[in-house]
């Protein structure tokens, strides 16, 4: 079927063409956007990568790196020790992070998708640290303000760290690999970060738990399924989807957060050091590395996803 019929002699749309249409219009303010702000100065960043940026009377002169342009990649990647190292702190960061703001906003939103008073009040409260979050907040968090105040009550420096120090507890108390220790300590310290950061994710898996038929669970309570039977062969794979879209963004986010000391170093670089070229390789080679992470992610993931044909 084409995109348009003939009737009565006259030339007319099909459905398959009206929704083409309908895609196209859509994708026009994208496409604006790219094509008149956003590639041009994508092409520009490489020309700076590229180049020794001097700045002069007229503006500014660029002359290539060397003379195969790549002078300020070889730096970054084979002398700059600095460079590389915030780039695996970066990526150690991301694989911490990550599972655990998958996890989190996965298990909150199937506790928020279930009928109880106030659930409402509820969702709101899991959004509003991504609305809330301010550098007053981030101050607070930042600043130890829990170990002062139990240092204020008496208590002295040793007793306040052990009371802390999650590691020792799991040492002490149980029988758990040091990996895992060191994994599940990680996690508790920066368990502010991974809620601010589910707070997005959690309205998208709360809306896709929400499409799914009530028919699913209706047939499976007939054919005696359990509740945590209907949760692996009903709602884990329905909700696989999501998943996916989920990690794509929480990857994207937790690299492009202001947090992050690479992005932290990238603006320094260019607009405090003025160097152009060199913060614009920076630029491009975080860039490569998260595109190659997402290309592995989404390709391990995507071979597991399950995708539900209504028809």
């Amino acid at each position: 079927m084409g995109y348009f019929k003939k009737i009565e002699g006259h030339i007319r749309l099909t459905l398959i063409g009206k929704e083409a249409l309908a895609g196209l219009l859509f994708i026009i303010p994208f496409l604006i956007g790219f094509f008149g702000n956003f590639l041009p100065l994508i092409v520009e960043s490489i020309k700076f990568s590229l180049s020794n940026m001097e700045v002069t009377s007229s503006g500014y002169a660029l002359t290539p790196a060397l003379k195969n342009g790549f002078e300020h990649y070889i730096r970054l990647l084979t002398i700059d020790p600095e460079f590389n190292q915030m780039l695996l702190r970066s990526i150690g960061d991301m694989v911490l992070k990550v599972p655990l703001v998958i996890i989190f906003s996965f298990f909150s939103a199937n506790l928020l998708n279930q009928e109880f008073k106030g659930r409402a009040i509820a969702r709101s409260i899991f959004f509003f640290p991504v609305i809330l979050t301010s550098g007053v907040i981030l101050g607070l968090e930042n600043s130890d303000l829990l170990v002062r105040t139990l240092s204020d009550t008496g208590q002295s420096a040793e007793d306040t760290q052990a009371m802390l120090n999650v590691s020792y507890l799991l040492i002490n108390y149980t029988d758990l690999p040091v990996n895992i220790i060191n994994y599940l300590t990680s996690a508790i310290d920066g368990i502010y970060d991974i809620i601010i950061a589910s707070g997005v994710q959690i309205l998208i898996f709360l809306a896709a738990l929400q499409s799914i038929s009530p028919s699913l669970y209706e047939a499976s309570s007939i054919e005696g399924a359990t509740a945590w039977e209907s949760f692996w062969k009903i709602t884990f794979p329905m909700i696989s989807p999501i998943i996916l879209v989920n990690s794509v963004y929480t990857i994207i986010d937790t690299f492009t957060s202001e947090t992050n000391e690479v992005m932290g170093k990238i603006k320094s670089t260019i607009f405090s050091d003025v160097k152009y070229g060199l913060g614009s390789a920076m630029a491009w080679i975080y860039f490569i590395c998260i595109a190659f992470i997402l290309l592995i992610v989404g390709f391990y993931i995507s071979r597991k996803v399950f995708y539900y044909d209504e028809r």
